[in-house]
């Protein structure tokens, strides 16, 4: 098994919270990652309906015969069962007593911010981070074979080629949660969608556009994105907008939590594919902030994000808020670095008299320490 980051941090909330609750994608590793680091504990899929009946018809029953230090994964299924929970560990007082895991984010964290506020601490499990894969000898030297395969742990636990893993995954994951939370007709033209949104990765999100491109209406456009994001298939960058006299896009921007599936929607067939690809530089800044977001995700840390871009085009493709810092990212696909890759880091700084640390991550080996920001390879974003 893979090392997750995410373990130490995880076995220290069961001793300072009642409850822990690990939420992520389908197949990203949640139930084997909790078996392994927590033996002890019984497991409970919510998945089964002898299970999820004997919890909906008898709460009180349910939590005697599973009275602490058990799993209860696919929770968000049986969401009765979280004011009966909340009455458990109330009364018992007992730290790390229930593991809540699940794969629908909307609906787990809908439960705990009404029912388990206080009680409960919040971790999110996404697929490998480049870290984990080079811990243990797993990425590739080559930065387009890590993008084209994805990180999903099946394709490296099972050595599951991207045409076998992935179009398995759309079929049994993402339309049964779609089939869960959405009561969808045309799940073909929801796919058609869901590659509409792969076409679209590091773009500003016109979900008018994206529906006419679908023919669909705009809502159910936006109803489905919906979907995509508490599935934890896509999310979104927000713009980060203030007064600096300069009219600002503020429309959010689209990635994928994984840029293999991504490649797959897309319909590329190998890594080759990646290097030529005419927004081959899209891909390379999903990549990027993705493990970005893995990296503070892991140690529990909370996500400030955002991206910069001005009515002339002028774009910083990630800023992270820390207090009153702002840290830059800016990614570029390209194997040398000239001083026109920097020029927007340092424009934004200008404009608005922040302070913090500008990066350009480039697909290059080597760090350079310029005035405009420091220069690092993207082998190097384990470090960020």
């Amino acid at each position: 098994m893979i090392n997750r980051i995410i373990s130490s941090k995880l076995i220290e909330f069961t001793k300072k919270f009642p409850i822990v609750s690990l939420t992520g994608p389908r197949q990203s590793g949640k139930t084997t990652l909790l078996k392994h680091i927590l033996p002890d504990y019984r497991y409970v899929s919510l998945e089964n309906p002898d299970n999820r009946n004997f919890a909906i018809d008898d709460p009180n029953g349910f939590l005697k015969t599973y009275n602490q230090f058990v799993i209860f994964d696919e929770v968000q299924r049986v969401p009765e069962l979280f004011s009966y929970i909340q009455t458990k560990v109330d009364e018992d007082k007992i730290m790390g007593q229930y593991i809540l895991s699940g794969s629908q984010n909307f609906l787990l964290l809908e439960q705990i911010s009404q029912t388990l506020a206080g009680r409960v601490a919040v971790l999110k499990l996404l697929p490998l981070s480049y870290a984990e894969l080079q811990n243990s000898n797993l990425l590739s030297e080559n930065i387009a074979e890590n993008i084209f395969k994805g990180t999903y742990p099946a394709t490296y636990d099972r050595q599951l080629s991207s045409d076998e893993f992935y179009p398995s995954y759309i079929e049994t994951y993402i339309q049964r949660d779609v089939r869960n939370l959405l009561d969808i007709k045309d799940l073909r033209s929801f796919q058609t969608f869901v590659k509409l949104c792969a076409g679209r990765i590091g773009q500003p999100l016109n979900l008018s556009s994206l529906a006419n491109d679908c023919g669909i209406s705009s809502p159910t456009a936006k109803a489905w994105l919906s979907i995509l994001e508490s599935s934890f298939v896509v999310f979104t960058l927000s713009p980060y907008y203030q007064n600096f006299n300069k009219r600002l896009i503020k429309s959010a921007k689209l990635y994928f939590y994984d840029t293999g599936l991504a490649c797959h929607l897309l319909n590329m067939s190998d890594a080759q594919q990646v290097e030529t690809y005419y927004q081959r530089g899209s891909l390379f800044e999903n990549a990027i902030i993705s493990e970005i977001m893995k990296n503070r995700l892991n140690q529990a840390k909370n996500q400030t994000l955002y991206f910069w871009q001005d009515s002339n085009k002028n774009e910083v493709d990630l800023l992270e808020e820390i207090g009153q810092t702002i840290n830059l990212y800016e990614m570029k696909y390209s194997m040398t670095i000239t001083k026109e890759h920097l020029k927007n880091l340092q424009l934004f700084r200008n404009i608005s008299e922040t302070e913090g640390m500008n990066y350009l991550i480039y697909a290059g080996e080597e760090t350079q320490f310029r005035s405009e920001g420091k220069v690092k390879s993207w082998k190097k974003v384990i470090e960020l």
